[in-house]
């Protein structure tokens, strides 16, 4: 462990925020620092002890891409989605919840026994559907990748309740039966809609969503939903899906969405605490009332 949590010292800062849900979303290039995870575990364990109900979506592409390498398996992507044959879905399964989510969960309990490691096939917690890419506007199959319609929030509810902290692998299970491979920041604003979160955040590798995607230039600070909408079809890559991700999010009744850097030690503590500075990342909200 890397030392005292930083709610120890500050508990004010995250007043506005105790006795909220606030559902994070971890990957990208973060997960493979080993002191990046020991912070990110660190600042998790902080707002729960502060008051706050986290829930921790997860994804794994690098590591994902890792092992396929491995097994000499192509790793393809459109419009930021994994194309996911059956071959890659075993992958996928394997890596998410075999390791990554153990790993992530490992890091947690140092600190106490606190997280609980689920799939999102576990008493179906992200139900599922096929999802196509489109392309000129045409619809393209992309494999076993999913779309959330329905997110068991009893399961949720019942962990948060009993003083636990959810870590849910970004994998959803159809009505059929059928395994899907469920984009993490899609998972997470689904998750985060259904509970009802006071704030979403969204730990990416970049930072923040830049006015001139993707040539870089300045970070919007604040973003409303229908400014964001205007911005998605220029958004290429796995911002797409991510801002799209955020967008679902607010509309669906989440107060708040913080994109943030996560390359940066101490990140989501440092986005979430209330400060009278600027903000860190990217801040998208709901459209004002007419």
């Amino acid at each position: 462990m890397s030392g005292t949590l930083a709610v120890a010292e500050e508990p004010a800062s995250l007043e506005h925020l105790r006795g909220g849900t606030v559902v994070v979303k971890y990957g990208g290039s973060a997960m493979n620092d080993d002191g990046l995870g020991r912070a990110f575990a660190e600042d998790v364990v902080a707002l729960h002890r502060a008051g706050l109900r986290p829930v921790v979506v997860h994804g794994g592409g690098p590591q994902i891409g890792a092992q396929l390498g491995r097994l000499g398996l192509e790793a393809r992507f459109l419009q930021g989605l994994r194309v996911t044959t059956p071959e890659t879905m075993d992958v996928v399964r394997m890596v998410l919840a075999g390791k990554v989510q153990r790993e992530l969960v490992g890091l947690l309990n140092q600190h106490g026994p606190y997280a609980v490691g689920l799939s999102g096939e576990d008493a179906h917690t992200l139900t599922a559907v096929k999802r196509y890419a489109e392309v000129g506007g045409e619809r393209v199959d992309i494999g076993l990748v999913g779309e959330v319609t329905r997110v068991n929030v009893a399961v949720l509810e019942l962990l948060l309740d009993h003083g636990h902290i959810p870590v849910v692998s970004s994998i959803g299970r159809g009505e059929d039966g059928q395994v899907y491979n469920v984009n993490a920041d899609t998972a997470a604003g689904a998750v985060a809609a259904a509970l009802g979160a006071r704030m979403l955040v969204v730990l990416t590798d970049v930072p923040g969503l830049c006015r001139d995607w993707p040539r870089g230039g300045e970070v919007l600070e604040r973003v409303r939903a229908a400014e964001l909408e205007r911005l998605l079809p220029g958004l290429t890559g796995g911002m797409g899906p991510k801002m799209e991700a955020c967008l679902r999010a607010v509309r669906g009744g989440v107060a708040a969405v913080r994109v943030l850097d996560g390359r940066s030690p101490h990140a989501l503590l440092a986005g979430v605490a209330e400060t009278n500075g600027p903000t860190p990342g990217t801040t998208v909200l709901p459209d004002p009332p007419e």
